[in-house]
């Protein structure tokens, strides 16, 4: 894989340290143990996560550039130059890897009679299926520019492709040039006739090139040549500070500008000509800040997360079914099962199914008066939103926190937005220099005369689809204690300027910080006392420097320190005198690693929190977040379980160590893949 990365002082960098967590992606893709289309998809993940990096982080960074900054304390002791630099050249290498893992794909995929063909090798018997296709569907939604010197090139979109088109006309020196868009609402990839048991597939990029003359026959020339490129854009949001305009707007016209916010990242096909690549870079006003890339023939490989599964499900992960939650039904009433003890959900070895039914149950129920929640990412089509929705028609006061500031999610929500508060929903738009990222809902029910409140607080977004391949923790309850907490955030919401005490709940911004470092610092005083301790966590990113600080304290006391992160982690582990006693793991499978749990020794009486915080500065100091005590025995006991199989992982488990080089973990004799063995786990305790 990708060289040992560059440390500065006690840290990784952050951006460093994604593109290495990027890296175990390409693994997998890499992998040959993994099913032959999964591996092209895991591509796909690996080219759409790299998109997001240069919109936001790279984007970022360049800002700082421009702003003329050093920020060597905020980028973990680089400057932002030298790390622009840094990050140019880890991308291109990890490129150039992911093009020769893409090649070995395709010569075993024409083993498995499957071939991706461009336009050289269409037969007679193709060519009229290609004609009829390119008449009928792509045509009438294709996109072409024509260039010229006098006119100034319009903004191309942000993360879309263009076949970049060079014409030497007829009995001239004259070019002509032209841009063709690579449509987002066409397929990607054309599925061809079958032949005698093969499968042909040609990519959309290549049916164009085969229609050349078909797009341009207005035009005599004597060459036609047509290359990919791409831009990426800064995608931050912009705010005008017009105070006619709603907030909601501001967010809507703010979207609207990333599609020409300033381009960070632009890619091309390495075999393009000069003169063109210069003549597009003068036009769309390219320079030496931009991260320039060059690539191979084809760019947007995040559509191979969509490649045509052609029926062939043994070269696909085996589907598995998500199991019911024990003792919780989704044919009896959720409230009168919760009343009676607390349930964990952890999709997607669990059926997400219990959140939407519990909102369906609510809306319904002539008992329940209030529904409280907060929202931050739903599905396309969401059962949620449309049982809030059902909940309102039925005369209950719902109110929901709705984040319209999530990232890329933003238009989304901003729709669902308006659809909710038509339906008379009492709409919250978070906190002002706040994101709310929380995960929760309280449902207020009368029962003999008094209100009882009924909640669930969760690791994860509250999406029917992400369920079904990130893997999140949520806990349904009725302990009046933690849900009276709760009820409290909401109130915050409302009411901005009032700080709420808490005595179950941690919450950012005004208390994470405090309470971990107060949870670490009893883990501290126990070991000096020659008691047990030790830290585990789990979560997706560890990149706060004030946390990163305080668990080395930890280590030099002498506390054992096991965290498993998915992705950015700043901490460098194994470091005589500073984190000896800290062991990092990442794990990267078939479904994306997204709970978030603490567990402190506690002089072996475990505290456990499960939690919608990473470890990071924004999620401590600028977000609304809560991490959410477990005081049910026997779910505690289900999550330290869950945490001892992650940790025992040692097929799909990579150690994260000072040399950064993302090497599998190989132990034991026997081995285990964490997330398999966490299915078999439920299933078990399904016939216990």
């Amino acid at each position: 894989m990708t060289k040992a990365v560059k440390l500065h002082n006690n840290y990784i960098n952050r951006e460093i340290s994604w593109l290495q967590f990027n890296a175990r992606v390409l693994q997998e893709a890499a992998d040959k143990n993994v099913p032959l289309i999964e591996r092209l998809r895991f591509l796909g993940i690996f080219s759409n996560n790299l998109d997001e990096f240069f919109k936001v982080r790279y984007a970022t960074v360049k800002r700082i550039v421009e702003a003329g900054k050093g920020a060597k304390s905020e980028l973990g002791g680089i400057k932002a130059k030298e790390l622009l630099e840094e990050i140019t050249q880890i991308v291109i290498e990890q490129q150039s890897e992911s093009l020769e893992i893409l090649s070995k794909i395709e010569k075993q995929l024409e083993k498995e009679n499957i071939f991706i063909i461009n336009e050289t090798g269409i037969d007679e018997s193709q060519h009229q299926f290609i004609k009829q296709y390119f008449i009928q569907k792509v045509s009438p939604a294709l996109v072409t520019i024509i260039l010229s010197n006098q006119v100034e090139l319009p903004n191309l979109k942000d993360s879309a492709s263009y076949l970049a088109v060079k014409m030497v006309l007829n009995n001239t020196n004259h070019h002509q040039f032209a841009l063709i868009e690579i449509s987002k609402s066409m397929d990607r990839f054309v599925v061809l006739p079958e032949k005698d048991g093969i499968s042909y597939i040609i990519m959309l990029d290549d049916l164009l090139r085969y229609c050349l003359h078909d797009i341009f026959n207005i035009f005599n020339y004597d060459s036609i040549s047509a290359h990919m490129i791409k831009i990426t854009r800064d995608g931050e949001l912009d705010f005008e500070s017009d105070l006619s305009k709603s907030f909601i707007e501001k967010i809507s016209d703010s979207v609207k500008h990333r599609q020409i916010g300033e381009p960070v990242r632009f890619v091309y096909d390495k075999t393009i000509d000069n003169e063109t690549l210069t003549y597009l870079m003068s036009k769309m006003g390219i320079d030496s800040h931009d991260s320039i890339i060059p690539g191979g023939r084809y760019h947007n490989r995040r559509d191979y997360m969509g490649f045509p599964s052609l029926g062939r499900t043994d070269l696909l992960y085996d589907k598995i079914d998500p199991l019911p939650v024990k003792g919780l039904s989704l044919e009896d009433s959720i409230f009168d099962s919760v009343s009676k003890k607390d349930y964990l959900q952890y999709v997607p070895y669990h059926t997400f199914s219990y959140v939407v039914k519990f909102l369906r149950e609510a809306a319904l129920d002539p008992k329940v008066r209030t529904i409280k929640i907060t929202i931050y990412r739903l599905a396309e089509i969401s059962h949620v939103a449309s049982s809030l929705i059902n909940a309102a028609k039925n005369g209950k006061k719902v109110t929901v926190s709705i984040e319209i500031q999530a990232r890329f999610d933003e238009q989304a929500n901003i729709d669902y937005a308006e659809q909710m508060e038509n339906e008379g929903i009492n709409l919250i738009f978070g906190v002002q220099g706040l994101k709310v990222h929380s995960k929760m809902c309280v449902i207020e029910r009368e029962e003999n005369h008094k209100l009882k409140r009924y909640g669930f607080i969760s690791t994860g977004n509250f999406n029917e689809s992400t369920a079904k391949i990130y893997t999140d923790f949520t806990l349904f309850t009725s302990d009046q204690k933690i849900l009276k907490d709760i009820n409290k955030v909401f109130n915050f919401f409302e009411i901005n300027y009032k700080i709420y005490r808490y005595k179950h709940i941690i919450t950012s911004p005004h208390y994470t910080q405090v309470a971990f470092f107060k949870l670490i610092d009893n883990e501290i005083q126990n070991v000096k006392a020659g008691n047990p301790a030790y830290i585990r966590l789990k979560m997706n990113s560890l990149s706060s420097f004030k946390m990163v600080d305080k668990l080395y304290e930890a280590s030099r006391a002498g506390v054992k320190i096991q965290l498993i992160v998915r992705g950015i982690c700043c901490l460098i582990p194994g470091i005589k005198g500073m984190s000896e006693n800290i062991e990092v793991i990442s794990i990267v499978d078939k479904f994306l690693e997204h709970t978030r749990l603490y567990i402190f020794c506690n002089n072996n009486n475990p505290k456990v929190y499960i939690s919608s915080a990473d470890f990071m500065t924004r999620n401590i100091e600028n977000r609304v977040e809560v991490s959410c005590p477990i005081y049910c025995e026997d779910i505690k006991k289900e999550l330290i379980d869950t945490f001892d199989i992650s940790w025992s992982d040692n097929v799909k488990a990579r150690i994260l160590n000072e040399a950064q080089k993302n090497e599998y973990r190989k132990s034991g004799k026997i081995k285990i893949r964490s997330q398999f063995a966490t299915y078999n786990y439920y299933l078990n305790k399904l016939k216990n």
